[in-house]
């Protein structure tokens, strides 16, 4: 808060304040946590609550007509999925924990507290990479097969 008449590169002094900011949280930071919290929470969701069913037909014998069922696909049904679902509510919650500890630590972050949450950070960002790219593969191979596991698409 004191101001200092420093020289500049050309010779000519200016006046500098400094002023402390009074936020205890900062925006971005607060921001992006909740943005996390959102996104994760919506992509739990969103697989939880989604089912389709489809019409099958069984071929008994020629003579027959074909018997029609209805099957219906669910998350729970697919270990891809169960991952997906279950990493997205483990990010869910540590960007719930981390937003609350860096509320209530404000401004007065230490580094090592800081340094925990980068950790934690990259750790859960790996645990969603990883839950999203089974989940696609596995989505790859539902809607296009893959002849050599002789898994077509029917």
């Amino acid at each position: 808060m004191e101001s200092q008449n420093q020289p500049s590169m050309d010779g000519i002094g200016t006046d500098v304040k400094a002023v402390a900011t009074t936020r205890r949280v900062r925006y971005s930071d607060f921001l992006l946590r909740v943005v996390g919290v959102a996104l994760t929470l919506v992509a739990a969701v969103l697989v939880v609550l989604g089912k389709e069913t489809e019409i099958v037909p069984i071929i008994i014998t020629d003579s027959l007509p074909p018997l029609k069922l209805p099957v219906t696909a669910r998350w729970q049904y697919v270990s891809a999925f169960v991952y997906y679902v279950v990493s997205n509510a483990i990010a869910c919650s540590y960007a719930a924990l981390s937003l609350v500890l860096s509320m209530v630590a404000g401004g007065n972050k230490n580094g090592k507290a800081v340094l925990v949450l980068i950790i934690l950070g990259l750790l859960i960002m790996g645990l969603l990479f990883s839950s999203t790219g089974a989940a696609a593969a596995v989505g790859v191979i539902g809607r296009y097969g893959n002849s050599q596991l002789e898994l077509g698409k029917g």
